[in-house]
């Protein structure tokens, strides 16, 4: 009881807090999930300014306190009626800690991953997608801002941070992960990009660590369940699927001399999911929507080259059935039509809101 009043006597402030597009039900019991970075607890913590402090409970189980006093249904219900509780959050849970929730009138669960409780309205949080970013950058243009973009990445204590992306990133990747998970994300940024097996990975891995097939396949299942780890099935080619991590910057942090291309192509694939759109790979040739859209990553390209390169690939469109593409630029903007296939190139920072609005 002493240390639920010590959790409820805390008071938590938040500064100049950045709105996100993820909206919360006004009312209702509440799972919100996503990875770990996404900005969960920040949204939540905004959300507690509004609210009554004396009717408030907010419980971080990551709270070391709890390593030997872990929390209970019973005594978390008895504080819940003694106090008159009526919002109570869970921050950090995990599936199976509670064996069954305590009754309050609203009931905010934080989690890496979707819970399975019919009771609680599940609510995904992804990192930041570029629009979201901006508005961390009111004072700065649109071009500063891509350029800010591409250095920063998704994550929001990176693009709120007045610190360099180097040290955030470093005290991020200590924080959160542990010394394994550290190791296995260093192997995954390697392949980067790559069409994989979860075998293969486990081939990689073992090469420069000590590690059980037990241990990183279940940790494999867990980093997909979170969406830290994200793999898009191909249409052309069956064997492994496209793995990317859920932030390109991240991605790049951890290894030496990434390619731009592999950048850009992470930052399109990301904008897709992140806006709902279900896509696969088609080879090395893009990205293909459920509308058969193909969307391919070309930063640099001129007109005249990508026409060139569009008369290669012309027959693998037509028996794939693509029936749009669309090039996706740094800056260049243009169009062109072979027979009935229409070909559009659009800058990302305009793409990227099209596709948000969508």
């Amino acid at each position: 009881m002493e240390l639920l009043e010590y959790y409820q006597n805390q008071r938590y402030s938040i500064v100049n807090y950045v709105p996100r597009k993820c909206q919360l039900p006004l009312k209702g019991d509440i799972n919100l999930y996503g990875a770990r970075g996404s900005g969960k607890t920040t949204m939540i913590l905004d959300l507690m300014q509004e609210e009554n402090e004396e009717t408030t409970l907010y419980i971080d189980l990551e709270d070391p306190n709890l390593i030997f006093n872990p929390l209970t249904t019973l005594v978390l219900q008895h504080y819940i009626d003694r106090e008159g509780i009526t919002l109570l959050i869970l921050d950090h849970y995990r599936e199976g800690y509670l064996p069954t929730f305590p009754n309050v009138e609203r009931l905010i669960v934080l989690s890496r991953i979707p819970l399975h409780h019919k009771e609680l309205t599940p609510v995904e949080l992804f990192p930041l997608d570029y629009e979201e970013f901006l508005a961390f950058e009111t004072s700065v243009s649109q071009s500063s801002g891509f350029n800010h973009f591409l250095r920063s990445g998704t994550l929001p204590m990176i693009a709120r941070s007045q610190k360099t992306n180097t040290l955030v990133m470093k005290n991020f990747l200590k924080s959160a992960f542990d010394a394994n998970e550290q190791k296995l994300l260093l192997v995954l940024a390697q392949h980067h990009t790559k069409h994989l097996t979860t075998h293969q990975i486990y081939t990689f891995a073992k090469e420069k660590f000590k590690v059980s097939k037990d241990w990183l396949y279940k940790t494999m299942k867990l980093f997909t369940q979170e969406k830290l780890v994200l793999f898009i099935e191909d249409r052309y080619q069956k064997s492994g699927k496209k793995m990317l991590l859920f932030d390109f910057a991240f991605a790049k942090y951890l290894t030496l001399g990434q390619p731009f291309i592999l950048q850009f192509d992470t930052m399109i694939a990301l904008a897709l999911i992140k806006h709902g759109i279900e896509v696969q790979t088609l080879g090395i040739h893009g990205y293909v929507t459920k509308n058969d859209e193909l969307i391919i990553p070309a930063p640099f390209e001129s007109e005249e080259s990508l026409w060139v390169k569009s008369q290669g690939k012309f027959s693998i469109y037509k028996k794939y059935g693509i029936k749009k593409v669309t090039i996706v630029t740094v800056a260049n903007t243009y169009d062109y039509h072979i027979e009935k296939l229409y070909f559009e190139a659009i800058p990302f920072n305009e793409w990227s809101v099209i596709n948000a609005e969508e």
